[in-house]
């Protein structure tokens, strides 16, 4: 599709995101890096910056369904520093501003309504699932942009099984599994999704915070998504 740009790094592109430093100059070049194979500069780039580590644990929030629209206002937002957009969706009717979003373990969704000419990138982790996110994410563009979910079409990133990373409190169901149902819900056309389906608990060229932590990778990291109108 000319006029839009999707894209998915992998471990071979270098992490996209440093938890404890978010100034770490060789996640910088390696966004940089990975952004300039398709033509995309990082000061036209805005990055959401899910920041769920305080958010759950320590702020104990309770909404995880934060949208935001951004502008050029925006560009380089969280690129180069912390200054960044933190919440759950980054939306933008503006061509030439690129949407980041770094993630591990959780779906990274792409929403494109060719007819409104608007952009989201949403973070369906199992927080946001639990709030029907992805229905909540169209609803958004419906009740905003007047898109129809018909239009819409969808790009969903990898994200871990159902065997390693149930969801609870939605019948032990996996978060892909989930993402579907509420796509179905909201209307979105099943042959307008492009689906992922690699698991990135299992697959290599992912990275999988999950996994880091259980000690099977040697490597904490994000992979990223990227969207952008032209």
């Amino acid at each position: 599709m000319k006029d839009l740009v999707v894209e998915l790094s992998t471990v071979a592109d270098g992490s996209m995101l440093n938890r404890h430093n978010d100034k770490d100059p060789a996640v910088i070049q390696n966004r940089q890096v990975f952004l300039n194979k398709y033509r995309i500069e990082m000061d036209q780039t805005v990055r959401l910056h899910v920041n769920m580590l305080v958010r759950a644990t320590i702020e104990h929030e309770q909404d995880y369904t934060r949208y935001r629209e951004v502008t050029q206002t925006d560009a380089s937002h969280g690129m180069y520093n912390d200054e960044t957009v933190v919440g759950d969706a980054i939306v933008t009717r503006e061509t030439y501003l690129a949407l980041m979003l770094p993630i591990a373990d959780c779906v990274g969704a792409t929403f494109y309504d060719p007819i409104q000419k608007v952009i989201m990138l949403s973070h369906l982790g199992r927080h946001s699932l639990e709030q029907e996110g992805a229905i909540k994410s169209i609803e958004f563009l419906t009740s905003h942009y007047d898109s129809n979910p018909a239009d819409i079409l969808v790009w969903l990133t990898p994200a871990p099984g159902k065997d390693v990373y149930p969801i609870w409190k939605l019948d032990n169901k996996g978060m892909k599994e989930v993402t579907f149902e509420q796509l179905d819900a909201a209307g979105i056309l099943a042959e307008h999704i492009t689906d992922n389906p690699a698991d990135s608990t299992k697959d290599s060229n992912y990275f999988s915070y999950s996994e880091f932590l259980k000690g099977n990778r040697d490597e904490d990291g994000d992979h990223a998504m990227v969207a952008m109108m032209r």
